[in-house]
């Protein structure tokens, strides 16, 4: 799983305040007791904050590289630093998914949305994960809590990922509207087009799944996943040509591909 880590903003609520006196000054006058003059920057952060935030920059980075002890051990160093780093529970809980510590990973997701209940990335998180562990009607809640939040930068994705759970629970109708959903606020979404397109292969629906693999093509969206499909709509529509022509990508692209052994075989339906 990709994951951006989104830092919390540090910023003070408040508005910029001035004292006014009641008559003309040409000085210069003192700030009211317990006014606030500015914004607070990431120079008002504690000495202990600042340690927390460079280990946990740390470990995103041996996150990244998959050397998942080094950090782990940094993200237990930051959080020794500042216990309420809610983002370094994060991303333990997702050091944990990756490594099956399912346990591990709930406890670390639960303590990151205690801190920042808000956080969207931290609620979309945590309803993949409970999908992903057999507790696929909670994650929808949690997709839902994520898809209310006027600021979150990835509703396609995370709709995307409620129409994978829904299909888990059979709720087919379901999981066509958070597909469909998907793909209205990114049409290069290649999951979601490519689950809508299924569906209405399923269905029989052959033009309706031409349009959503015709998107992602136009959209240099050339995956196995979406060439193998696109034959197969073009075989069931009858356009050899176009079959033909998509399977020429597919030998190219993906030679060694279970997509390609598949059209070698003939295998339109399985």
């Amino acid at each position: 799983m990709t994951y951006v880590l989104k830092i919390a903003a540090m910023l003070s609520a408040g508005l910029m305040a001035a004292a006014l006196s009641g008559c003309a000054s040409k000085g210069a006058s003192a700030p009211l007791a317990g006014a606030q003059t500015e914004l607070a920057t990431t120079s008002d952060q504690t000495s202990a904050q600042r340690r927390g935030q460079i280990r946990l920059e740390l470990a995103i980075g041996y996150y990244e590289q998959r050397q998942m002890a080094v950090a782990l051990d940094e993200l237990k160093q930051a959080l020794q630093a500042d216990p309420n780093l809610a983002d370094a529970y994060s991303v333990r809980a997702l050091i944990y998914m990756d490594m099956g510590e399912t346990k591990l990973a709930d406890d670390n997701f639960l303590s990151a949305i205690r801190l920042a209940p808000n956080n969207a990335d931290f609620t979309s998180n945590y309803g993949w994960f409970l999908c992903q562990n057999g507790r696929v009607q909670e994650s929808i809640t949690y997709f839902e809590t994520t898809l209310k939040s006027p600021s979150y930068q990835y509703p396609s994705k995370t709709l995307n990922n409620a129409g994978l759970c829904s299909l888990k629970l059979g709720n087919e109708a379901a999981a066509e509207k958070y597909f469909r959903q998907a793909f209205q606020f990114d049409p290069n979404n290649a999951s979601a087009g490519v689950n809508l397109a299924k569906m209405h292969y399923g269905r029989g629906q052959y033009e309706q799944a031409r349009f959503y693999t015709g998107r992602l093509l136009k959209a240099d969206v050339f995956s196995a996943e979406v060439l193998w499909l696109s034959i197969k709509i073009e075989h069931k529509m009858g356009d050899r040509a176009a079959e033909s022509s998509l399977a020429t990508q597919l030998r190219r692209r993906y030679p060694g591909s279970q997509e390609f052994a598949a059209y070698q075989r003939g295998a339109f339906d399985e």
